[in-house]
């Protein structure tokens, strides 16, 4: 991808993420020297790196996690989603807005988030956590995953009283297991699987490496990784969205506001019509540039006005 173009999908993203301007290898370098061997300048004159090659993107994203996000030790197995950072910190800068929006244009202090599928890297709540002090709950199906998100933690110890991984135990359930009785969130994150197999997946990939007009043809390698669990599952990104709505109507009480990112456009249809179905009170659409793509948020409640404003006095 060329230079110029690189600048312009930036320039999308939130005003206040810090990844808006182009990367600044040397002092990524500087920070994080592990990311040395895999810079290099490429014909437009700009430093680069590799972005086929999964080391050089892992690398990168530590450099980038340690930097501004003062974030130790982060690395993850082999294998697993390594996700774009920028892309992360958007979610969150945009949920933050919106729950501004919802509190007289005042941020919410002492936000307790629960994160749907934290994943191996644990980029979500290590992000909200460095930037807004929310306190995480992140929950996964993966039991590495889940050791992996410990093991960064425990590397990190000024999150300590912040974030917390928990396994979910319970197979096809999302909420159940994860939310403890009386527990209370004000809000969930999720990124759930887009694919409906393995083979959509790969496809996906092959269609990423065409659209980064890769010079030489090399075998198709997900190089942001990803389990089974992490990229796909039956039925695909709407399947998903439908059983995490139904389920989530059963923890109306436990929190206040849930949300998830919706990649395909054409799955709103879909998304608005089972919010309606469970009767949720307030449905929002958050749009947000991703990448080279628009993608959006869905949040929802099914608290009525008179709740919300007893949620609001009692925890805001």
């Amino acid at each position: 991808m060329e230079a110029n173009s690189k600048n312009q999908t930036k320039e999308r993203l939130h005003p206040r993420n810090k990844h808006r301007d182009r990367y600044d290898f040397k002092e990524l370098v500087a920070c994080y020297p592990a990311l040395k061997p895999f810079v290099f300048v490429n014909q437009y004159g700009s430093e680069t790196i590799d972005f086929f090659n999964p080391e050089a993107v892992k690398s990168l994203n530590a450099a980038l996690l340690k930097l501004h996000y003062n974030i130790n030790e982060w690395s993850i197995p082999a294998g697993y989603l390594c996700p774009p950072i920028p892309g992360r910190a958007d979610y969150i800068h945009y949920i933050a807005d919106f729950l501004r929006s919802k509190n007289f244009g005042k941020f919410p202090k002492d936000l307790k988030v629960l994160d749907i599928g934290v994943g191996a890297n644990c980029v979500y709540p290590l992000i909200g956590a460095a930037e807004y002090k929310w306190n995480f709950v992140g929950s996964d199906i993966d039991e590495i995953a889940v050791n992996s998100a410990k093991a960064i933690l425990a590397n990190n110890p000024q999150f300590d009283e912040l974030i917390e991984i928990r396994h979910q135990t319970f197979q096809r359930t999302i909420f159940r297991g994860i939310i403890q009785e009386n527990e209370l969130f004000d809000i969930s994150i999720c990124n759930p699987p887009f694919h409906a197999s393995a083979n959509e997946a790969q496809s996906g990939t092959a269609r990423k490496l065409k659209n980064l007009k890769a010079e030489n043809k090399r075998e198709i390698v997900l190089n942001f990784g990803g389990q089974s669990n992490e990229l796909w599952c039956e039925g695909g990104e709407i399947a998903f969205l439908k059983a995490m709505i139904k389920q989530s109507k059963n923890y109306a009480n436990n929190c206040f506001w849930f949300s998830s990112l919706v990649s395909k456009e054409s799955n709103l249809r879909a998304v608005y019509s089972e919010l309606k179905h469970f009767k949720a009170i307030e449905v929002v659409t958050l749009p947000m540039g991703q990448g080279n793509k628009t993608s959006r948020v869905v949040v929802w409640t099914f608290l009525t006005p008179e709740e919300q404003i007893k949620w609001k006095k009692e925890r805001w």
